[in-house]
């Protein structure tokens, strides 16, 4: 039983440090084009400046990723602990 305990400890805490530096990358991408754009709009990226291209379209691409990324790194965390679902 202790060990079962255990292994959900490490389990809530490696989620939760992974979702927690997920999160503040999430924030990071909505945040900061829109504190900067008057600088990164000297920038162009295709044609368009940098921080509306980040605003329309890059924030976009980021959060795609940050979701695969949240998928696969979870299936790990669960399969390590044995917390997975059977194929």
């Amino acid at each position: 039983m202790r060990d079962t305990y255990a292994r959900q400890g490490t389990y809530w805490r490696e989620s939760l440090r992974l979702t927690v530096i997920l999160l503040l990358v999430w924030a990071a991408a909505s945040f900061l084009p829109g504190w900067y754009a008057v600088e990164l709009n000297a920038i162009r990226f295709q044609g368009w400046p940098l921080g509306f291209y980040m605003e329309a379209q890059g924030c976009l691409i980021i959060f795609l990723l940050i979701v695969w990324i949240y998928d696969r790194w979870m299936v790990r965390i669960e399969r390590r602990h044995g917390f997975h679902e059977k194929d």
